[in-house]
């Protein structure tokens, strides 16, 4: 292949990039106006309810009270709240009912270690990403202070928050600005950036995460550069803001190099994700077997490698599917219960709500058919709590 025709692609692709990014920031601009900025709805008082753990009656009689952050009030009398005037009751609450505080307010209590999961699967389409949202979006719905971290370079998890890499990021605005091994390293307190989602903070990507894949080697090589090892910076970043957050989640990358062994490293416990079809199961026996390989390498040089838990969570299922069944089966029979008892279901509500980067935890239930929502919204809860579980017995709380 002479030089123009490489010249001719080059600048194709290029184009075609461009084309794309900016026909993706003019329908972020027309979904999300008038700054282009994502907003999360408010919650009507009975679901406000539920979430706080009181009645509506008692949620009423707060507003008539003046007690507490006031609802809005509909013309019909409907009364509504924010994520974050829910999570202000839930303070409230928690001071009005010390011994009930935790019902109320979970954040971890001193003793109590930062959780940090880690979720990872090297096969595309396995839903990682998903499952990581949907995660951090729960655990921040049900009160926890919850700090997202977008490894992925191809960034899926920044622009379903509200971030896209093209636009709305400058030099160091992603870990890698703070696992860095030149002296532009910065903290990660000025990297971290609020969202939308009360209670949900992001670390977002970009491309630019591929630099710590190329320099790492080049910092092996070089002993004389001061500083810590690969693998332990990432969770020396986590550390710098570890009072702010309960839990932090981790969207690593789709394949098995230094950031995923960074991530790995830093994680107090691991969700593996997998899509019960043969081809994939095949490919997590792979991955599984390579990152034996180098985790024993890592930890063989220092690296911390003891985990809460290590949950296989089945993603994409398609329950009434047989090869599928036969497949969680095989699973199952294999982990045991280290495969989450409920499985992330195949819906159309996700995929459909997804493509105006929304969750199932965004829209008004009306938006898609009550009973398609319902199912979905179900088999993702029921994944979520198993991982909260986890959380709480790893704190050793009942």
């Amino acid at each position: 292949m002479d030089n123009i025709s490489v010249s001719t692609t080059d600048v194709r692709i290029e184009r075609h990039a461009n084309q794309l990014s900016r026909q993706l920031k003019l329908l972020r601009d027309k979904l999300f106006p008038p700054l282009s900025q994502k907003t999360l709805r408010t919650f009507s008082s009975g679901e406000a309810a539920q979430m706080i753990g009181v009645s509506d009656g008692y949620l009423r009689q707060l507003s008539l009270d003046g007690k507490g952050p006031q609802p809005d009030l509909a013309q019909n009398g409907r009364r509504s709240y924010t994520l974050g005037q829910i999570n202000e009751l839930r303070q409230y609450m928690a001071k009005l009912k010390p011994k009930d505080a935790l019902t109320y307010q979970p954040w971890r209590r001193p003793g109590e270690k930062l959780q940090t999961v880690a979720v990872t699967n090297f096969k595309g389409g396995s839903a990682k990403t998903t499952t990581t949202l949907y995660l951090a979006q729960y655990l921040a719905l049900a009160g926890y202070r919850v700090l997202a971290i977008d490894l992925d370079p191809q960034a899926s998890l920044s622009s379903m928050l509200g971030v896209q890499p093209e636009f709305d990021l400058s030099e160091g605005d992603t870990l890698y600005g703070a696992i860095r091994y030149d002296e532009d390293r910065k903290s990660l307190k000025e990297i971290v950036r609020k969202t939308y989602f009360d209670g949900l903070d992001l670390v977002p990507g970009n491309l630019e995460l591929m630099e710590f894949e190329h320099e790492t080697p080049r910092a092996l090589n070089d002993r004389q550069r001061p500083g810590e090892l690969f693998f332990r910076r990432v969770g020396v970043a986590i550390a710098e803001v570890e009072a702010d957050y309960d839990i932090v989640v981790i969207d690593c990358p789709p394949q098995l190099g230094y950031l995923t062994l960074g991530a790995v490293c830093a994680a107090t416990s691991l969700l593996i994700t997998i899509h019960p079809q043969m081809v994939d199961v095949a490919s997590m026996s792979q991955f599984l077997l390579m990152t034996s390989d180098l985790l024993s390498v890592v930890r063989k040089a220092g690296g911390d490698l003891q985990h809460d838990f290590i949950k296989y969570v089945v993603t994409r299922h398609e329950p009434f599917d047989a090869p599928q069944s036969q497949i969680v089966a095989l699973l199952r029979s294999l982990f045991s219960d280290d495969v989450l008892t409920a499985t992330i279901l195949k819906s159309t509500a996700i995929a459909d709500v997804g493509l105006t980067k929304q969750t199932l935890y965004e829209i008004e239930k009306g938006q898609v058919r009550r009973s398609t929502y319902d199912r979905a919204l179900e088999s993702v809860n029921a994944a979520n709590s198993e991982v909260l579980a986890g959380i709480h017995k790893a704190w050793g709380r009942a």
